[in-house]
Protein backbone atom coordinates (compact mmCIF):
# COMPACT_ATOMS: atom_id res chain seq x y z
CA UNK A 1 0.00 0.00 0.00
CA UNK A 2 1.28 3.45 -0.90
CA UNK A 3 1.66 5.26 2.41
CA UNK A 4 3.00 8.54 1.06
CA UNK A 5 0.73 11.50 1.74
CA UNK A 6 -0.89 13.39 -1.08
CA UNK A 7 -1.75 17.03 -1.54
CA UNK A 8 -5.00 17.88 -3.26
CA UNK A 9 -5.37 21.57 -4.08
CA UNK A 10 -8.97 22.21 -4.99
CA UNK A 11 -10.27 25.43 -6.45
CA UNK A 12 -13.55 25.64 -4.60
CA UNK A 13 -14.64 28.49 -6.81
CA UNK A 14 -14.89 26.03 -9.70
CA UNK A 15 -17.18 23.81 -7.67
CA UNK A 16 -19.41 26.49 -6.21
CA UNK A 17 -23.02 26.39 -7.25
CA UNK A 18 -24.19 29.63 -8.82
CA UNK A 19 -27.34 29.47 -6.70
CA UNK A 20 -25.33 29.87 -3.52
CA UNK A 21 -22.72 32.39 -4.66
CA UNK A 22 -24.16 35.51 -3.02
CA UNK A 23 -22.17 35.09 0.19
CA UNK A 24 -18.54 34.03 -0.18
CA UNK A 25 -18.16 30.81 1.80
CA UNK A 26 -16.81 27.29 1.62
CA UNK A 27 -19.60 24.85 2.41
CA UNK A 28 -19.38 21.11 3.03
CA UNK A 29 -20.96 18.15 4.81
CA UNK A 30 -19.09 15.91 7.29
CA UNK A 31 -20.57 12.46 7.89
CA UNK A 32 -19.06 9.36 9.45
CA UNK A 33 -19.97 5.76 10.11
CA UNK A 34 -22.42 5.62 7.20
CA UNK A 35 -21.26 2.29 5.79
CA UNK A 36 -24.41 0.15 5.50
CA UNK A 37 -24.37 -3.57 6.30
CA UNK A 38 -22.76 -6.61 4.62
CA UNK A 39 -26.05 -8.32 3.74
CA UNK A 40 -28.90 -7.33 1.40
CA UNK A 41 -29.97 -4.60 0.88
CA UNK A 42 -26.45 -3.45 1.95
CA UNK A 43 -27.74 -0.20 3.43
CA UNK A 44 -29.81 0.79 6.47
CA UNK A 45 -32.85 3.00 6.89
CA UNK A 46 -30.66 5.56 8.64
CA UNK A 47 -28.10 5.59 5.84
CA UNK A 48 -30.87 6.10 3.27
CA UNK A 49 -32.45 8.89 5.35
CA UNK A 50 -29.10 10.64 5.72
CA UNK A 51 -28.44 10.39 1.99
CA UNK A 52 -31.81 12.00 1.23
CA UNK A 53 -31.29 14.81 3.74
CA UNK A 54 -27.70 15.45 2.60
CA UNK A 55 -29.07 15.78 -0.95
CA UNK A 56 -31.71 18.26 0.26
CA UNK A 57 -29.08 20.22 2.19
CA UNK A 58 -26.82 20.40 -0.85
CA UNK A 59 -29.76 21.49 -2.98
CA UNK A 60 -30.93 24.18 -0.56
CA UNK A 61 -27.74 25.42 1.11
CA UNK A 62 -24.98 24.35 -1.27
CA UNK A 63 -21.90 22.21 -0.65
CA UNK A 64 -18.60 22.02 -2.49
CA UNK A 65 -17.79 18.55 -1.14
CA UNK A 66 -18.53 15.85 1.42
CA UNK A 67 -16.01 14.61 4.00
CA UNK A 68 -16.33 10.93 4.85
CA UNK A 69 -15.04 10.36 8.38
CA UNK A 70 -14.50 6.60 8.15
CA UNK A 71 -16.28 3.29 8.65
CA UNK A 72 -17.33 3.54 5.05
CA UNK A 73 -18.24 -0.16 4.79
CA UNK A 74 -19.51 -2.24 7.70
CA UNK A 75 -18.42 -4.53 9.12
CA UNK A 76 -15.18 -5.58 7.44
CA UNK A 77 -14.50 -3.02 4.75
CA UNK A 78 -14.10 -4.10 1.13
CA UNK A 79 -11.96 -6.77 -0.49
CA UNK A 80 -10.88 -5.15 -3.77
CA UNK A 81 -11.57 -2.11 -5.94
CA UNK A 82 -14.34 -4.00 -7.77
CA UNK A 83 -16.16 -5.01 -4.57
CA UNK A 84 -19.91 -4.69 -5.11
CA UNK A 85 -20.24 -2.81 -1.81
CA UNK A 86 -18.98 0.36 -3.52
CA UNK A 87 -22.05 0.26 -5.74
CA UNK A 88 -24.60 -1.06 -3.23
CA UNK A 89 -23.61 0.97 -0.17
CA UNK A 90 -22.22 4.15 -1.75
CA UNK A 91 -23.10 4.83 -5.40
CA UNK A 92 -26.69 3.53 -5.28
CA UNK A 93 -27.48 5.24 -1.96
CA UNK A 94 -26.02 8.72 -2.46
CA UNK A 95 -27.62 8.89 -5.88
CA UNK A 96 -30.04 11.84 -5.78
CA UNK A 97 -29.41 14.45 -8.45
CA UNK A 98 -27.91 17.16 -6.16
CA UNK A 99 -25.16 14.72 -5.11
CA UNK A 100 -24.13 13.39 -8.49
CA UNK A 101 -21.32 15.88 -9.07
CA UNK A 102 -20.31 16.54 -5.46
CA UNK A 103 -16.87 15.08 -4.68
CA UNK A 104 -16.26 12.98 -1.57
CA UNK A 105 -12.95 13.14 0.31
CA UNK A 106 -12.47 9.92 2.22
CA UNK A 107 -10.49 8.57 5.18
CA UNK A 108 -10.46 5.11 6.73
CA UNK A 109 -12.06 3.91 9.97
CA UNK A 110 -11.45 0.85 12.10
CA UNK A 111 -13.98 -1.28 10.20
CA UNK A 112 -12.37 -0.28 6.90
CA UNK A 113 -9.06 -1.58 8.23
CA UNK A 114 -10.61 -5.00 8.79
CA UNK A 115 -10.77 -5.16 4.99
CA UNK A 116 -8.54 -3.72 2.28
CA UNK A 117 -7.94 0.02 2.62
CA UNK A 118 -5.74 -0.07 -0.51
CA UNK A 119 -8.86 -1.10 -2.43
CA UNK A 120 -10.70 2.00 -1.21
CA UNK A 121 -7.76 4.12 -2.35
CA UNK A 122 -7.75 2.35 -5.74
CA UNK A 123 -11.48 3.02 -6.16
CA UNK A 124 -10.57 6.70 -6.60
CA UNK A 125 -9.57 5.79 -10.17
CA UNK A 126 -12.97 4.17 -10.82
CA UNK A 127 -15.47 6.63 -9.33
CA UNK A 128 -15.58 10.28 -10.35
CA UNK A 129 -16.88 11.21 -6.88
CA UNK A 130 -14.62 9.13 -4.63
CA UNK A 131 -11.33 10.83 -3.67
CA UNK A 132 -8.98 8.86 -1.41
CA UNK A 133 -5.45 9.48 -2.77
CA UNK A 134 -3.45 7.99 0.10
CA UNK A 135 -3.93 6.91 3.74
CA UNK A 136 -3.40 10.51 4.88
CA UNK A 137 -3.30 13.69 2.87
CA UNK A 138 -3.88 17.44 2.77
CA UNK A 139 -6.66 19.35 1.05
CA UNK A 140 -6.45 23.06 0.36
CA UNK A 141 -9.33 25.35 -0.59
CA UNK A 142 -9.85 29.04 -1.14
CA UNK A 143 -13.13 30.66 -0.24
CA UNK A 144 -14.53 31.82 -3.59
CA UNK A 145 -13.84 35.46 -4.53
CA UNK A 146 -11.55 35.95 -1.53
CA UNK A 147 -7.96 35.26 -0.54
CA UNK A 148 -9.11 33.38 2.58
CA UNK A 149 -7.79 29.83 2.62
CA UNK A 150 -8.69 26.57 4.35
CA UNK A 151 -6.48 23.52 4.88
CA UNK A 152 -7.94 20.14 5.81
CA UNK A 153 -5.62 17.37 7.00
CA UNK A 154 -7.15 13.91 6.53
CA UNK A 155 -5.61 11.37 8.92
CA UNK A 156 -5.59 7.62 9.34
CA UNK A 157 -6.05 7.41 13.10
CA UNK A 158 -6.14 3.60 13.00
CA UNK A 159 -2.57 3.60 11.70
CA UNK A 160 -1.58 6.10 14.41
CA UNK A 161 -3.25 4.32 17.33
CA UNK A 162 -4.03 0.75 16.25
CA UNK A 163 -7.35 -0.94 15.62
CA UNK A 164 -10.02 -1.15 18.30
CA UNK A 165 -12.07 -4.17 19.29
CA UNK A 166 -15.67 -3.08 19.75
CA UNK A 167 -16.32 -6.11 21.95
CA UNK A 168 -13.33 -5.83 24.28
CA UNK A 169 -11.70 -2.67 25.66
CA UNK A 170 -12.90 -0.50 22.74
CA UNK A 171 -9.62 1.42 23.01
CA UNK A 172 -6.92 1.01 20.38
CA UNK A 173 -3.97 -0.31 22.37
CA UNK A 174 -0.99 0.13 20.01
CA UNK A 175 -0.24 0.77 16.34
CA UNK A 176 0.51 -2.23 14.15
CA UNK A 177 3.64 -0.47 12.88
CA UNK A 178 5.16 2.10 15.21
CA UNK A 179 7.43 3.56 12.53
CA UNK A 180 4.48 4.18 10.19
CA UNK A 181 2.53 5.79 13.03
CA UNK A 182 5.44 8.09 13.87
CA UNK A 183 5.91 9.02 10.22
CA UNK A 184 2.29 10.18 9.95
CA UNK A 185 2.46 12.24 13.13
CA UNK A 186 5.76 13.77 12.01
CA UNK A 187 4.16 14.66 8.65
CA UNK A 188 1.21 16.31 10.41
CA UNK A 189 3.44 18.28 12.75
CA UNK A 190 5.53 19.63 9.87
CA UNK A 191 2.41 20.48 7.87
CA UNK A 192 0.78 22.34 10.76
CA UNK A 193 3.98 24.19 11.63
CA UNK A 194 4.28 25.45 8.05
CA UNK A 195 0.58 26.14 7.47
CA UNK A 196 -0.33 29.71 6.56
CA UNK A 197 -4.03 29.11 5.89
CA UNK A 198 -6.71 31.10 7.71
CA UNK A 199 -8.51 27.96 8.88
CA UNK A 200 -6.89 24.65 9.80
CA UNK A 201 -9.07 21.56 10.10
CA UNK A 202 -7.87 18.09 11.06
CA UNK A 203 -10.07 15.06 10.43
CA UNK A 204 -9.76 11.45 11.56
CA UNK A 205 -12.00 8.55 12.47
CA UNK A 206 -11.31 8.20 16.19
CA UNK A 207 -12.44 11.01 18.50
CA UNK A 208 -10.06 12.92 20.72
CA UNK A 209 -12.91 13.67 23.13
CA UNK A 210 -16.23 11.82 23.38
CA UNK A 211 -18.68 11.15 26.19
CA UNK A 212 -20.20 8.15 24.42
CA UNK A 213 -19.61 4.40 24.08
CA UNK A 214 -15.96 4.51 23.00
CA UNK A 215 -15.06 7.63 24.96
CA UNK A 216 -11.90 9.70 24.51
CA UNK A 217 -9.17 7.98 22.51
CA UNK A 218 -6.24 7.92 24.94
CA UNK A 219 -3.67 7.73 22.15
CA UNK A 220 -5.04 10.88 20.48
CA UNK A 221 -5.46 12.78 23.75
CA UNK A 222 -1.77 12.16 24.33
CA UNK A 223 -0.35 12.56 20.81
CA UNK A 224 -2.73 14.64 18.71
CA UNK A 225 -4.40 17.04 21.14
CA UNK A 226 -1.15 18.94 21.94
CA UNK A 227 -0.56 19.53 18.20
CA UNK A 228 -4.07 20.93 17.72
CA UNK A 229 -3.50 23.43 20.52
CA UNK A 230 0.08 24.30 19.61
CA UNK A 231 -0.64 25.17 15.99
CA UNK A 232 -4.00 26.92 16.40
CA UNK A 233 -6.13 24.31 14.68
CA UNK A 234 -9.71 25.52 14.24
CA UNK A 235 -11.49 22.17 14.57
CA UNK A 236 -11.03 18.41 14.70
CA UNK A 237 -13.66 16.32 12.88
CA UNK A 238 -14.30 12.65 13.63
CA UNK A 239 -16.81 9.81 13.86
CA UNK A 240 -16.50 6.38 15.54
CA UNK A 241 -19.10 6.96 18.25
CA UNK A 242 -22.55 6.61 16.70
CA UNK A 243 -24.10 9.93 17.66
CA UNK A 244 -23.56 13.67 17.26
CA UNK A 245 -21.44 15.71 19.67
CA UNK A 246 -19.80 19.10 19.85
CA UNK A 247 -17.07 19.80 22.38
CA UNK A 248 -14.71 22.73 22.78
CA UNK A 249 -11.54 22.81 24.84
CA UNK A 250 -9.86 25.59 26.81
CA UNK A 251 -7.71 26.48 23.80
CA UNK A 252 -10.78 27.14 21.66
CA UNK A 253 -10.35 24.05 19.48
CA UNK A 254 -13.74 22.71 18.35
CA UNK A 255 -14.33 18.95 18.34
CA UNK A 256 -17.01 17.93 15.84
CA UNK A 257 -18.16 14.33 16.25
CA UNK A 258 -20.40 13.22 13.38
CA UNK A 259 -20.83 9.45 13.58
CA UNK A 260 -24.58 9.10 13.05
CA UNK A 261 -24.68 8.11 9.39
CA UNK A 262 -25.87 4.52 9.86
CA UNK A 263 -26.48 3.70 13.55
CA UNK A 264 -27.53 5.64 16.66
CA UNK A 265 -26.20 4.90 20.15
CA UNK A 266 -27.51 6.85 23.17
CA UNK A 267 -24.61 5.90 25.47
CA UNK A 268 -23.05 8.62 27.65
CA UNK A 269 -20.92 6.19 29.64
CA UNK A 270 -17.71 8.26 29.35
CA UNK A 271 -19.17 11.60 30.43
CA UNK A 272 -16.81 11.78 33.40
CA UNK A 273 -13.76 11.12 31.19
CA UNK A 274 -14.23 14.46 29.42
CA UNK A 275 -13.10 17.65 31.24
CA UNK A 276 -15.90 19.72 32.75
CA UNK A 277 -17.28 22.34 30.43
CA UNK A 278 -16.02 20.80 27.19
CA UNK A 279 -19.31 19.21 26.10
CA UNK A 280 -21.68 21.70 24.45
CA UNK A 281 -24.00 19.34 22.55
CA UNK A 282 -24.84 15.64 22.42
CA UNK A 283 -27.57 13.86 20.49
CA UNK A 284 -27.93 10.08 20.42
CA UNK A 285 -31.66 9.37 20.45
CA UNK A 286 -32.38 5.79 19.43
CA UNK A 287 -35.61 6.97 17.79
CA UNK A 288 -33.68 9.24 15.44
CA UNK A 289 -32.70 8.40 11.87
CA UNK A 290 -29.26 9.88 12.53
CA UNK A 291 -27.70 13.00 11.11
CA UNK A 292 -24.56 14.84 10.05
CA UNK A 293 -22.64 18.10 10.40
CA UNK A 294 -22.83 20.97 7.92
CA UNK A 295 -20.00 23.50 7.76
CA UNK A 296 -19.95 26.98 6.31
CA UNK A 297 -16.62 28.80 6.38
CA UNK A 298 -16.75 32.51 5.65
CA UNK A 299 -13.92 35.06 5.75
CA UNK A 300 -15.00 35.80 9.33
CA UNK A 301 -15.91 32.48 10.97
CA UNK A 302 -16.61 28.78 10.60
CA UNK A 303 -20.19 27.85 11.45
CA UNK A 304 -21.15 24.28 12.33
CA UNK A 305 -24.75 23.06 12.17
CA UNK A 306 -25.87 19.59 13.20
CA UNK A 307 -28.74 18.42 11.01
CA UNK A 308 -30.96 15.45 11.79
CA UNK A 309 -31.90 13.16 8.90
CA UNK A 310 -35.47 14.43 9.32
CA UNK A 311 -34.24 17.89 8.29
CA UNK A 312 -34.34 19.43 11.75
CA UNK A 313 -31.49 21.71 12.80
CA UNK A 314 -30.31 20.39 16.19
CA UNK A 315 -27.48 22.71 17.23
CA UNK A 316 -25.41 25.51 15.74
CA UNK A 317 -22.17 27.10 16.84
CA UNK A 318 -19.24 28.95 15.31
CA UNK A 319 -15.46 29.24 15.58
CA UNK A 320 -13.38 32.31 14.67
CA UNK A 321 -10.85 32.60 11.89
CA UNK A 322 -7.38 31.95 13.28
CA UNK A 323 -5.05 34.91 13.73
CA UNK A 324 -2.30 35.19 11.16
CA UNK A 325 0.98 33.63 12.33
Amino acid sequence: MDTSPALLIVQASLLLSVAHSATPALRFVAVGDWGGVPNAPFHTAREMANAKEIARTVQNLGAEFILSLGDNFYFTGVQDANDKRFQETFEDVFSDRPLRNVPWYVLAGNHDHLGNVSAQIAYSKISKRWNFPSPYYRLRFKIPRTNVSVAIFMLDTVTICGNSDDFLSQQPERPRNLAVARTQLSWLKKQLAAAKEDYLIVAGHYPVWSIAEHGPTRCLVKQLRPLLAMYGVTAYLCGHDHNLQYLQDDNGVGYVLSGAGNFMDPSTRHQRKVPNGYLRFHYGSEDSLGGFAYMEISPKEMSITYIEASGKSLFKTSLPRRPRP
